[in-house]
């Protein structure tokens, strides 16, 4: 065991040189980016106590929170799964604004299993939250700081899935489930488990109209899932009517503002479930059998801790981001490699460049390895008494 005191923990990682160093560039970056935007950075505790980061639709984290006593007070606490319960106890109790509050954060949090980024147990979280407004303009505002995200790390080909909770609570809702058989039916949908999903519809007594409306949303998915729905849905309740309305309203929205981006719809696609109230969105890139970034609407949040109010926000892993991006073949790796001398027109030349943004190693006398091997493509060399950058 001894040898083996350098293993880490499935699912924990640590990033290395060179991405380190582009992670902190791309986090002063995107935070940068948010302030733009008019978010304002919060930082969150690493731990708090269970019954306030698991409260209301925190409470979906239970499973993938680790848990520990505070030795103070004799309390259970959590280490943070997720930042964005956190931003919304700070909107409403800290903050309490009758304007539209808008938050950003970064910070690690810690997962008991991982979520599917990347695989990680240990994400890097960074994303943007804002409460206060309840139309189709903020949760595009979201969506587009989230594409903004991604162009800021590098990430291209971006294709986004669209989807709305309502639909489905709505459906289970005028079908009569209980909670259990919504539970039930909502987790075969999940796996697309189609013939799953006629063996529960059909255990659980459903009048066929509404199961065949159920029964339907597995398949709608696609370009054209929104015009397939409007014929399949079409004796839904209003509640489903309506969601499918707000969907067609966000779609039309993203043609204005985001053209460029393809658009996939997936009804049955619930991620956030019972996080969420209205519509959900992730970003995926081709090759990648997981969103990169998510989001979407999640009214009422801070109503556990004394005021509720409208809310949408996105989320990421940067960590995952950056790996997805390659950044770490990117040309910023470059570096110059300066001899060790106290020459004061040498030390003028490294302050120069470093000033304009190079990288610069100097060498140690008697060290080990040279520029190459540090990771250098220039070296410094004296030429008619000047000192050159040169290429290796």
């Amino acid at each position: 065991m001894e040898n083996e005191r350098w293993i880490l923990p499935d699912g924990i990682d640590e990033v290395l040189p060179p991405e380190a160093g582009i992670i902190e560039r791309k986090r002063r970056e995107l935070l940068d980016l948010y302030g733009s935007w008019g978010y304002d950075f919060v930082i969150p505790p690493f731990v708090e106590f269970l019954d306030s980061l698991l409260t209301g639709t925190g409470s979906d984290l239970d499973l993938n929170t680790f848990k520990l006593t505070d030795q103070l007070s004799g309390r259970m606490m959590g280490i943070r799964a997720d930042i964005t319960p956190q931003a919304a106890r700070i909107d409403a109790h800290h903050i309490r604004s009758r304007c539209p509050t808008r938050l950003c954060y970064l910070g690690t949090v810690l997962h008991t299993r991982s979520d599917g980024f990347a695989g990680t147990r240990s994400p890097l979280q960074i994303g943007a939250e804002l409460y206060g407004h309840s139309g189709v303009e903020s949760d595009i505002e979201v969506l587009r700081l989230m594409m903004e995200t991604l162009k800021t790390t590098g990430v291209e080909n971006v294709y986004l899935d669209l989807g709305h909770v309502g639909i489905y609570k709505g459906l289970a809702e005028q079908a009569g489930l209980n909670k259990y058989q919504e539970r039930e039916l909502f987790a075969a949908l999940q796996r697309k488990a189609m013939p799953e999903v006629e063996r529960l519809l059909d255990a659980f007594s459903i009048d066929s109209e509404h199961a065949a409306m159920l029964a339907h949303l597995g398949a709608l998915n696609g370009d054209d899932a929104l015009q397939q729905a409007t014929e399949l849905l079409r004796d839904a309740s209003d509640r489903v009517k309506q969601a499918l309305h707000y969907l067609r309203m966000v779609a039309e929205q993203i043609a204005v503002w985001l053209p460029q981006i393809p658009v996939h719809f997936d009804l049955a696609e619930l991620r956030g479930y019972h996080f969420h109230t209205g519509v959900v969105f992730a970003a995926f890139v081709p090759g990648s059998g997981k969103e990169i970034a998510r989001g979407g609407r999640y009214d009422a949040i801070g109503s556990v801790f004394g005021r509720s109010r409208p809310a949408t926000g996105f989320s990421t892993d940067l960590k995952t981001l950056i790996r997805v991006a390659q950044q770490q073949q990117i040309a910023d790796r470059s570096a110059v490699f300066a001899p060790w001398s106290d020459d004061p027109g040498l030390q003028q030349e490294i302050e120069r460049l470093r000033a304009a943004g190079q990288r610069v190693i100097c060498a140690l006398p008697g060290q080990h390895g040279d520029a190459k091997e540090m990771g250098c493509d220039q070296q410094l060399v004296l030429a008619d008494g000047q000192w050159r950058l040169i290429s290796i």
